[in-house]
């Protein structure tokens, strides 16, 4: 009998030769009616070769190579391309360090499920949010991930406290709606972008709390560079969403 699985666990890759085979394993035994795809960004350790290995094994995991390192963001968009061409209905991100907890995509799932009307768009694995934690961050980190969280509230809007949470759903004609053939944001800053454009389409995404662990094995691809630029894009959009607005309050037929 052939499976027909609606939800689709993205993951992509780059170094994580010692985390996949665990995540994967874990994804699987919390949601096991999901597909996994494995985006490698052409590893040098061997996660490619690793991830080829699980799909063999396992008809619910799939692959996609990709020659070389393109960041998170164009990683997730190829992600979601083959996901929507094969009718995936909801389509998840999830970091393959473990730092994102598979044990809690069921309440994900559920949350974005629980909406019969699809303004739920997706739903948000949060830090910041009560019952939400971190494990193993500095103080230093922590200050800079919710002050962060706060500034892109305030310029863009939106009333998620975890902009930059990377742990997510959406549901497939969001991201449809969502034009990603336009984004060009790379790390972090990925996150930000697709959470206003989800509210720019009138949708709502909702947080739900879990712990969020630092890796154990391998490195970080958090970088200064990637801070910076979610600061510089954040507030080129903050500033264009200000001016917009102030000119629809001054446009003639406002006044009417």
């Amino acid at each position: 009998m052939q499976r027909t699985a609606t939800t689709l666990v993205i993951i992509p890759t780059y170094n994580e030769r010692e985390n996949i085979e665990s995540i994967v394993d874990r994804t699987l035994g919390s949601a096991p009616a999901a597909d996994v795809l494995i985006v490698d960004d052409g590893s040098p350790d061997g996660t490619g070769d690793l991830a080829d290995d699980l799909a063999r094994a396992d008809e619910r995991i799939h692959v996609m190579h990709r020659r070389e390192k393109g960041g998170l963001g164009a990683a997730y968009i190829a992600g979601f391309s083959w996901g929507r061409a094969r009718g995936y209905e909801l389509l998840v991100e999830m970091d393959a360090d473990g730092s994102h907890p598979p044990e809690r995509l069921p309440a994900l799932l559920a949350a974005v499920l629980a909406d019969p009307t699809g303004r739920v768009g997706g739903a948000i694995g949060s830090r910041w949010v009560t019952g939400g934690s971190v494990v193993n961050w500095p103080l230093l980190r922590r200050a800079i991930s919710r002050s962060g969280s706060w500034y892109a509230r305030v310029m863009l809007g939106v009333p998620v406290r975890d902009v930059t949470a990377g742990y997510r759903v959406y549901r497939s004609d969001l991201l449809t709606e969502m034009k990603l053939d336009d984004v060009d944001s790379r790390g972090y800053c990925f996150q930000i972008d697709l959470t206003r454009r989800a509210y720019a389409a009138g949708r709502v995404l909702v947080e739900v709390p879990i712990e969020f662990r630092e890796r154990e094995f391998g490195e970080s691809k958090m970088s200064g560079r990637i801070v910076v630029e979610a600061m510089i894009r954040v507030t080129q959009w903050g500033l264009a969403r200000l001016v917009s607005r102030r000119g629809r309050e001054l446009s003639p037929s406002s006044r009417h």
